[in-house]
């Protein structure tokens, strides 16, 4: 697990529990930059939500840290039902006001190489169908279209997979 990476003045580290809200909030400021009209209330718990992927023993919940802030992270683990060499990137985000500074490049290194230390070999995700900003900077780290989940008209996401080893 990753304990603390330092690049560039900035730290990549393991979330603690007592982060919570600041990741929360981050989450809320990310979100609200694909959602036109708002982030949609559907009544999920959001904190109770994170604090669950903070503390989960099977899961990483990363971040980037600069000037003592959280300013980027990203939570992912193996998914209920599926093979252990899978993983699954849940949440990725990046502060707005650090967009196109590197950031999200390292905090998605930091994660490749703790999936390759996990012996991890593919990795999923989804992608909200309006992130076309996320669609680009997937695309840009390797990610491909998943052909075992291929759009379906009228779905929200778009779903993605990137090949852990043999690079």
């Amino acid at each position: 697990m990753i304990r603390e990476r330092v690049t560039a003045g900035r730290v990549i580290r393991t979330v603690v529990p007592a982060e919570a809200e600041a990741v929360v909030a981050l989450h809320a400021r990310a979100r609200a930059t694909y959602y036109p009209d708002g982030i949609p209330q559907d009544g999920t718990d959001w904190l109770a939500g994170w604090r669950s992927a903070i503390e989960r023993p099977d899961g990483h919940v990363l971040c980037a840290v600069e000037r003592g802030r959280i300013v980027a992270l990203a939570s992912f683990r193996t998914p209920e039902g599926a093979p252990m060499g899978t993983v699954k990137l849940f949440q990725f985000h990046v502060d707005p006001d650090h967009w196109r500074t590197g950031l999200g490049t390292a905090l998605h290194t930091a994660c490749v190489e703790q999936w390759r230390a996990d012996g991890k070999e593919t990795a999923v995700l989804d992608v909200h169908v309006d992130n076309r900003r996320a669609q680009a900077f997937y695309a840009r780290q390797g990610w491909t279209p998943d052909p075992e989940n291929p759009p379906v008209a009228g779905d929200h996401h778009l779903f993605l997979r990137y090949a852990v080893i043999g690079e």
